[in-house]
This record gives structure tokens, C-alpha cells and sequence, in this order.
């Protein structure tokens, strides 16, 4: 059996200019709290389908069901998470509302993703 190997400080020494140099530009507990749940949003399989459904064109939730498989209702369940998390927005052109991603920061965070994965 392979003994797992921890690394260890030989000393106990802490790099006081280290730690408050990042202490100083830490995020608050808030704000990390946000951005863990913003990528919990990310984390749902079903959810980066739509994502990546809607960095390819707009679509209404007929359309997505459709690429998908799935009822209107479960995507309209996960647009309404993705819409609060703010990754997705929407327009109404008469009766049909239209998706699409919310800015282009959603846009590089899924190339980003498909970039990193495909390596």
C-alpha cells in the first residue's frame, strides 16, 4: 500500500509579510461565499447544457426542451437558476421569450472551461 506522502513546514514559521499582504486583498466572507455559489450553478450538468445551448444562439424554452429532451418545465426550473444567478437573461418577442447569456463574462467562462477541459 502507498503511504501518503503530506508536506509539512520543518518550522514553525509564518511569513508575516505573506499573510498580511493577501490578508489585506482577501474578498470578504461574503463575497466568497458568492462566488462559491456561482459556481455551484456551474456544478449542474442539466444547467451547462443550457449554458453552452444558449453560447450558441438564443433559444426559448420549446427549443431547449427540445435539443434536450426534456420537459418545458424542468428547463424553465433551471432557467429561473440560472436567470438569479445572472448567467442568462431574456426578451419577449410577443408571446415567446427568448434566452440568452447574460454578458460576456458567462461567454469566457465557458470557453474558458472547454478550454481548460479539452488540453
Amino acid at each position: 500500500m502507498a503511504e501518503e506522502v503530506v508536506e509539512r513546514c520543518e518550522l514553525i514559521h509564518v511569513h508575516e509579510d505573506i499573510v498580511s499582504r493577501v490578508k489585506a486583498i482577501l474578498p470578504s466572507e461574503e463575497t466568497l461565499y458568492d462566488l462559491a455559489d456561482l459556481f455551484r450553478i456551474f456544478a449542474d450538468s442539466t444547467r451547462i447544457k443550457i449554458l453552452y445551448l444558449l453560447f450558441e444562439s438564443e433559444m426559448c424554452v420549446c427549443d431547449i426542451a427540445q435539443l434536450l429532451g426534456m420537459t418545458q418545465s424542468a428547463i424553465s426550473h433551471q432557467l429561473r437558476a440560472l436567470k438569479q444567478s445572472k448567467l442568462v437573461k431574456n426578451r419577449r418577442e410577443g408571446k415567446t421569450i427568448f434566452y440568452s447569456l447574460a454578458d460576456d463574462h458567462v461567454v469566457t467562462i465557458l470557453a474558458q472551461g472547454m478550454e481548460h477541459i479539452e488540453e
